[in-house]
């Protein structure tokens, strides 16, 4: 490194992958370890703080004597490379440090992980979890010291096979629990804490949910308590809200009638099954899931994973990251997740066709929220030309399926206000497309052909 980069560095000031010392300490080793546990860095002896160039004595042996301390206090052992720079006749040592291979690394015991230009102590929870992301694994592919084979049932085994069958449109000739091995869902004969969520026979104790209808935030007139497997939790978690749900039936001239909730039932299941796959099950506290009059609010444990920002999350711009990779996989090999990563993305386009406002995302250290509103949309303020023409294109086309069809009935299945329909409607009938025959309430729409 010459004289102009490190002066370069020096004008940026410290980052998440700079660091200033005047001289060498064990704050420098942290901050290697730190450096090595992120995306590594660089960290100049011989800066002050604030930019200053003070320089830093040396004798031919320093160099390797820093390095030496450095390997022998650091596990796994980490030899950065370090490069003597003279500015000013002022030495500055620019130790190199890159992104360690295995994590975490520790210092005397101390794991630490660099965020914006500080360096932080890992928890506990982050420290297994920087394990487990390093080996390629997840808590979920461990094997479970309180429970067995004979904790879960073959029957639920036999019932995700059939589904796997029909989704993958194959025949499995294994017997049920050869078939666990093959997916690693089980392994060397020994149940998984995955396995024991997903096939659980009674009682699982890990697997807590709680679903309440409150009228307020004290007054509650339905509850249910879960703690079985997170496929039946699904299943009972779905017929829960629904059972609480406005429902709208609408004719459309069809043999059949629409049934339309006034929240987005793919959402609402979307969202459930990220709660199901990403929560973190060694917390101790349970998932809750609170409807209201105008609102449904789901609550789980565990914060972001992976180093992912709430920024990068609503900007849907991240590498998809899984707590759980056995639970995130399981749910995949039967079509109920459609692509790992795209569940939030997926929720919010749901909801916007739907015609109701985006949800909340609140999110801590350890637990994450997302609210669903039932409010609609206002209009269509962000409507593109796209968006208009193919909502004009779907207007008549239910009206040639049925000529009766009201403004109402449009709204809904269009998933927009009726005021814009209405506008929609005019457009129509000034481009000379549609005219209406009769009054409002007895008439009907006529298409007209252009001859």
């Amino acid at each position: 490194m010459d004289k102009k980069e490190v002066l370069h560095i020096i004008k940026q000031g410290e980052n998440e992958c700079i660091e200033f010392k005047t001289s060498f300490g064990k704050e420098v080793i942290e901050s290697i370890v730190a450096f090595s546990n992120t995306h590594g860095g660089k960290i100049l002896i011989g800066v002050k703080d604030n930019g200053s160039i003070v320089g830093v004595s040396i004798t031919k042996e320093t160099i390797r004597n820093w390095l030496n301390e450095i390997k022998q206090n650091t596990i796994p052992q980490v030899i950065p490379y370090a490069d003597l720079v003279v500015i000013d006749n002022k030495n500055i040592i620019v130790i190199d440090v890159i992104e360690y291979p295995i994590k975490p690394v520790s210092y005397k015991d101390r794991y630490y992980k660099r965020v914006l230009n500080s360096n932080h102590l890992m928890s506990l929870t982050e420290v297994a979890n920087e394990h487990l992301r390093t080996i390629n694994s997840s808590w979920d592919y461990y094997p479970d010291p309180n429970h067995n084979i004979k904790h879960i049932s073959i029957t639920k085994v036999k019932e995700y096979i059939s589904e796997y069958e029909s989704w993958n449109d194959t025949k499995v000739e294994y017997l049920p629990l050869e078939f666990l091995n093959k997916q690693e869902i089980i392994r060397d004969g020994k149940l998984t804490f995955g396995a024991y969520l997903l096939f659980a026979k009674d009682l699982c104790i890990v697997s807590d949910l709680q679903i309440g209808r409150f009228k307020s935030p004290t007054k509650i007139i339905d509850s249910l308590n879960l703690d079985t497997d997170i496929f039946t939790t699904l299943n009972e978690i779905i017929t829960f809200i629904k059972k609480h749900l406005m429902v709208e039936f609408i004719i459309t001239g069809e043999p059949q009638r629409i049934e339309r909730y006034d929240y987005p039932l793919e959402a609402i299941r979307e969202i459930v099954i990220n709660m199901l796959i990403h929560r973190d099950y060694r917390d101790s506290s349970g998932s809750i899931i609170k409807i209201y009059d105008d609102r449904i609010e789901f609550f789980n444990p565990g914060g972001l994973y992976g180093g992912l920002t709430i920024d990068e999350l609503l900007k849907f711009n991240y590498k998809p990251k899984a707590r759980n990779k056995m639970l995130a996989k399981a749910f995949k090999l039967i079509g109920k997740v459609e692509k790992y990563g795209s569940g939030i993305k997926r929720i919010f386009s749901i909801c916007k066709n739907y015609g109701i406002i985006p949800p909340d995302i609140k999110v801590t250290d350890t637990d994450f929220e997302v609210i669903l509103y039932k409010e609609k949309l206002n209009d269509t303020d962000n409507d593109t030309d796209n968006d208009t023409d193919n909502r004009i294109d779907r207007i008549l086309e239910l009206i040639k399926k049925n000529n009766k069809i009201s403004t109402k009935q449009l709204s809904i299945l269009c998933n927009i206000s009726q005021i814009t329909i209405k506008r929609d409607i005019a457009k129509l009938k000034k481009q000379n497309k549609i005219k209406r025959i009769g009054n409002e309430k007895t008439g009907h729409w006529k298409i007209i052909k252009n001859e």
